[in-house]
């Protein structure tokens, strides 16, 4: 006689072997591998707010009106699979009433187009791919993953500069919990541009060059701490022209105390970020024990089952 193992017996112990081999592999080679930012991102962020604007059609600024900001970010698949960094084209545009719903995009009161490419992993700048403007910082138009509490250096394109955000505490957006940065852009001079003398006080002179200025009172992020996801985002931007050597503004291009976030796009933001986020916990916490446990359980009882094995008669010469 001798014992032979059945086939529920080392079913159950290869799956208890699988199992136990997949678990370490679940932290050490999946999740670094879904802790990248993506390349085929299609999103759309919306801030309203009202403020004040210079009106090109009356050649004077106008006051108490809405101004409404659209970012529409895509990734350039092909290019980013070829380069292996996050490449997003990124389009802006900065409308009135009088604009919206602007068919071309060129109509609307400033709109730019820009393409920001990334570390996948890390977050960091990337200089390549056609890279537009250059840039740096560590957080954009994102946080890396697993956001800390401290404070970060963010990339303010309308400074093209990075401004220190500091961390604030907890804050709660549709619900969910997220970390807060706060900061402010003191007035600072960001270029020139060519105008008509008289539109900043200089009646005498046919076209100068006008000097450039910004700030922001208040740059307001809530951010998701596992995905780096912003959930919020709110702004309040000045931009002013000033004659040559001028130390007072001469006109408001534009001004606002408060642009921030819709309600759909925190509701979209918090929508996306918890959908990663419960991947990212899957992978990271749940899943890998799991596997272990039940691994160890299967292949305990299938080494059992094997061992004792089932009785089988010998056969004879």
């Amino acid at each position: 006689m001798r014992r032979t193992a059945s086939p529920l017996s080392l079913i159950l112990l290869g799956a208890g072997v699988f199992l136990l081999v997949l678990a370490p592999l679940l932290v050490a080679q999946v999740l670094p591998q879904a802790k990248r930012t993506p390349l085929d991102v299609d999103t759309t962020t919306v801030f309203e707010g009202s403020g004040s604007y210079f009106d090109t059609a009356r050649l004077e600024t106008v006051h108490d009106r809405r101004i409404t900001i659209t970012r529409q970010v895509r990734g350039d698949v092909a290019e980013g699979v070829r380069s292996g960094k996050a490449v997003w084209d990124v389009s802006t545009s900065v409308d009135t009433d009088a604009t919206l719903p602007a068919a071309d995009t060129r109509d609307s009161l400033q709109w730019t187009l820009e393409r920001w490419v990334t570390d996948r992993r890390t977050n960091e700048p990337a200089h390549c791919c056609g890279e537009s403007p250059v840039f740096d910082g560590e957080a954009y138009l994102k946080f890396p993953f697993d956001v800390e509490e401290r404070d970060y250096r963010w990339w303010d394109g309308t400074l093209g500069a990075v401004v220190l955000l500091r961390h604030t505490g907890p804050g709660t957006v549709q619900g969910h919990r997220g970390l807060r940065f706060t900061g402010s852009v003191p007035a600072t001079r960001t270029g020139v541009r060519q105008v008509p003398g008289r539109l900043v006080g200089l009646p005498d002179r046919p076209q100068v060059l006008a000097e450039e200025w910004y700030a922001n009172s208040a740059i307001e992020l809530v951010v998701d701490r596992p995905t780096g996801r912003i959930l919020y985002a709110a702004t309040g931007p000045r931009k002013t022209l000033r004659a040559p050597g001028s130390d007072k503004d001469a006109v408001v291009l534009l001004s606002s105390g408060k642009i921030a976030f819709t309600e759909a796009t925190q509701r979209q933001q918090v929508k996306l970020a918890s959908a990663d986020g419960g991947r990212l916990k899957l992978l990271g916490g749940t899943l890998p024990p799991g596997a272990g446990i039940l691994g160890g359980i299967l292949a305990l009882v299938g080494g059992l089952l094997v061992a004792r094995g089932r009785i089988a008669p010998t056969a004879r010469p």
